[in-house]
């Protein structure tokens, strides 16, 4: 196996406006997520957040501290939070096994001195998709499943926004320091995501699109509101939002996304929303 990272930095939203498409893919979209055997991590200094993923085959993946952290183990500063979006699998943490079925959801506190990643079935491996953001208190791990999430109904069909917000790792459902996760599923016939959109000038934000299908893609929206830009992306990528940023995207089929946000608050409704109207 091998943890493969890359850092990311800070972004002026004046020099955004000057990006041409394929500065904005190297800065902002994560290409490659999962890498069966490895884990993968991009380490953003935008509010310190890492994004990533761990797909096991016939051995477990060990979730290592990297460099940048200058830390004894990963979870010494920091808390993580976990979804499944492929095979079954199971995550351990200092010794105890939770059992990780597709879209079950993890949160591991600061202090969790070992993290491994398994999968059931190599050759239907688990995807572990990770989230990761600095702590400063201890809170407990825990499993969150489906049924355990709040849910919330938006958007219509008429709209082509009808979706469901699944509220994993949320204030209410599990304690966190600032990590928040959560995932969305649109319903078919609908493909705009987060319409209308918002800003968090408290937070930033970064999606992860996956059950995109074959030969379909998802067009993710970013910029500030007066000056858009966009980003085609693939099944299984991932894309950083700035705090200054909108986020919202549509895609030529319906798809699944999973958002992850960190910053000033647990508020999940604290958010600068952008009426349509006032895009350009």
């Amino acid at each position: 196996m091998a943890t493969i990272y890359e850092e990311r930095y800070n972004y002026h939203p004046d020099d955004f406006k000057k990006y041409d498409t394929e500065r904005i893919r190297k800065e902002f979209l994560v290409k490659k997520v999962m890498d069966p055997g490895n884990i993968r991590l991009v380490y953003s200094i935008i509010e310190r957040y890492i994004v990533g993923g761990a797909v096991p085959l016939e051995e477990g993946l060990l979730l290592e501290t990297i460099d940048p952290l200058k830390a004894d183990y990963f979870c010494e500063r920091r808390e993580v939070g976990v979804i499944n979006v492929a095979g079954s699998g199971v995550i351990v943490v200092d010794g105890t096994e939770y059992k990780m079925d597709f879209k079950d959801a993890i949160y591991i506190g600061k202090g969790s001195k070992e993290v491994i990643f398994k999968s059931d079935d190599p050759a239907n491996p688990a995807h572990f998709y990770i989230n990761s953001a600095p702590a400063h208190k201890e809170y407990p791990v825990k499993h969150v499943t489906m049924a355990d999430a709040n849910v919330l109904h938006m958007g219509s069909l008429e709209t082509s926004n009808e979706r469901d917000i699944n509220q994993l790792l949320i204030s209410g459902v599990v304690e966190t320091c600032q990590l928040q996760m959560g995932m969305t599923e649109l319903k078919t016939g609908s493909v705009w995501n987060t319409m209308p959109p918002h800003q968090h000038s408290r937070r930033n934000e970064v999606y992860f699109y996956f059950d995109v299908p074959e030969n379909q893609a998802v067009c993710h929206f970013m910029g500030q509101p007066d000056e858009t830009r966009h980003i085609w992306m693939q099944n299984e990528q991932a894309v950083i939002s700035p705090n200054w940023s909108i986020h919202s995207a549509a895609g030529t089929s319906n798809y699944i996304f999973i958002w992850g946000m960190a910053g000033e608050n647990l508020d999940y409704t604290d958010m600068d929303a952008i009426d349509i109207k006032d895009l350009k």
